[in-house]
């Protein structure tokens, strides 16, 4: 599978008349970025999802491109949405092949930045895209082609686009692991393969999603309304009434749960206990850097300054990993109402002896940038090497970075923050979902098959799931008239021969009855000249009157 998966790192040979292309422009919250995809031929099997693979160019690089700011940059002036995107459509233009344009979809997806405006202004923006994206390009676009998609949806697009590219919605090849699967009031479950889960840890923001093979009982009715609004059931395959591709998916995301978000949040409970703290015991800690506040979360020495609303503290290093991921427990419980507590959320369950998981984004950051523990995830070494990061003096962690034992992507602001980061993830990873210590399958990656995964992946294989059809329908019809043409001849032949039966029965009958007349007229025929010879031998004088 590894080998197949490079081959797709080739150009794309857009000669090739029988490839089908779509796009899908990405509408994030700090830019937009434009994605084309291709796809040959369906291979006409209804349980085969379509081998959809992301464009590259002459030089083998993806047809991707990015613009910033966001889109609700022209919030305010809607009719500019349109011009907005035209550097995006313009570079998918050029790369999609002219007479392909009139079919190829096009899907204009908006996420965070677009959900947190007004509907209003989202209606607008949309209205201006769906009235004059079609009068500048010829793409396959429609009104419900452009809409603003939520969290659920983003994380459901993100598990289709992981698990595809890893080969899991191939149903056929059964040496990987199955799962037992059951769905709706079917009475027989389904073995198929297992999925994989997904963790994935921005700078703002966590989420989760996983399959959940069996639909549980609910221990109150509030569990269960909470559980409808995080789970997404749904069928890839283009065949509804088959169930082979329908899925059952737990996804939740939790703002405020990334890891630069989590880490203000910290410093601001910091700041807020420790003024607490020297109000109460009339202590100075941390109003002067001759009496700082001993931030385990840091490396030893590091000397930093906290500030918020006017007040300022200043903290010094300790690098006390274990103390660090203690006090960084609480915050697992939220910082405010409006805040999910990642704590309390609901969580399907989830059968860790039966399951896999991969860890994107912060989980493969904080495991593999300086710790250089990047792919399986073993908690004991994750717990040892962390520790040992964080008890190195300031000086020690910056003279490594300068002489560039750390990973490329490493740069200062991680070496200053892994302490933190690592206790954080700790914490989410094993006190928030609960995964047991010596849980053996789940791998922080960045790339799947030396390639990053989008959500938009996901977001096209789902879009595009019923277009198999076309290929399917043509032949089932060739199949049921060549079949309802051999039915038709084996019937007009039985009919033939009944239709012979049925006259010649008739003509017997026929026969049958003039043979019966015949005879009545012949006994008919002898009774009367019986009669006519009586009456001419009567003896002399009887038929004379007295």
């Amino acid at each position: 599978r590894y080998l197949a998966r490079v081959e797709e790192l080739g150009a794309t040979d857009t000669r090739d008349a029988a490839l089908s292309y779509g796009v899908v422009v990405d509408c994030g919250s700090s830019g937009s970025r434009v994605f084309v995809y291709f796809w040959p031929p369906h291979n006409g099997n209804p349980h085969d999802l379509l081998d959809i693979k992301q464009m590259r160019d002459q030089s083998s690089r993806p047809v991707v491109k990015k613009i910033k700011p966001g889109i609700s940059v022209v919030a305010a002036t809607p009719e500019r949405a349109t011009p907005y995107l035209r550097p995006l459509l313009q570079f998918a233009a050029a790369h999609v092949p002219a007479e392909k344009h009139k079919e190829t979809p096009l899907y204009i997806l908006c996420t965070a930045g677009m959900r947190l405006l007004p509907e209003r202004q989202q209606a607008a923006i949309l209205e201006d895209l769906v009235r004059n994206v079609p009068l500048e390009f010829d793409f396959l676009f429609s009104k419900s082609h452009a809409e603003v998609i939520s969290g659920k949806q983003e994380g459901v697009y993100a598990w289709i686009g992981i698990n595809f590219v890893l080969g899991r919605f191939e149903h056929e090849d059964e040496e990987d692991a199955v799962v037992t699967v059951a769905l709706g009031d079917q009475a027989e479950s389904l073995v198929r393969k297992r999925t994989v889960g997904i963790l994935d840890m921005g700078g703002a923001s966590l989420q989760i999603a996983y399959e959940v093979p069996s639909s549980g009982a609910f221990s109150s009715p509030q569990q269960e309304e909470a559980a409808k609004s995080l789970l997404a059931e749904f069928n890839l395959g283009c065949d509804v009434q088959h169930t082979g591709h329908m899925y059952r998916v737990y996804v939740n995301t939790f703002l405020g749960f990334g890891g630069n978000f989590a880490r203000q949040r910290y410093e601001d409970l910091v700041l807020n206990q420790t003024y607490v703290h020297n109000r109460l015991h009339g202590q100075q800690t941390g109003l002067s850097p001759e009496t700082p506040f001993l931030d385990p979360c840091l490396p030893v020495g590091l000397e930093d300054t906290v500030a918020r609303g006017g007040q300022t503290l200043h903290v010094r290093g300790r690098g006390d990993w274990q103390t660090c991921a203690e006090l960084l427990h609480p915050l697992l419980m939220g910082s405010n109402s409006s805040q999910a507590s990642l704590a309390e959320a609901y969580k399907a369950p989830i059968d860790f002896s039966n399951s896999e998981f991969y860890g994107f984004s912060e989980f493969f950051y904080c495991t593999e940038d300086v710790l250089r523990l990047g792919g399986r995830y073993d908690a004991p070494s994750f717990t040892s090497a962390a520790q040992e990061y964080c008890s190195q003096t300031w000086a020690v962690l910056t003279q490594r970075f300068h002489n560039g034992l750390y990973s490329s992507h490493a740069d200062q602001h991680r070496v200053k923050y892994q302490c933190f980061k690592s206790a954080w993830m700790y914490q989410v990873l094993h006190q928030g979902f609960h995964f047991p210590l010596d849980y053996p399958s789940l791998r922080t990656a960045q790339l799947v098959y030396d390639r990053e995964v989008q959500w938009t992946l996901g977001a096209i294989l789902y879009k595009t799931r019923f277009l198999p059809l076309r290929d399917l329908r043509p032949e089932s019809v060739r199949q049921a008239h060549t079949s309802w043409l051999r039915l038709s001849f084996v019937y007009n032949h039985y009919l033939f021969f009944a239709c012979i039966l049925v006259v010649v029965l008739a003509i017997v009958l026929y026969l049958l009855r003039l043979r019966r007349i015949h005879h009545r007229q012949l006994r008919s025929a002898q009774l009367n000249m019986l009669w006519l010879d009586e009456v001419v031998l009567l003896p002399p004088g009887q038929g004379e009157g007295p």
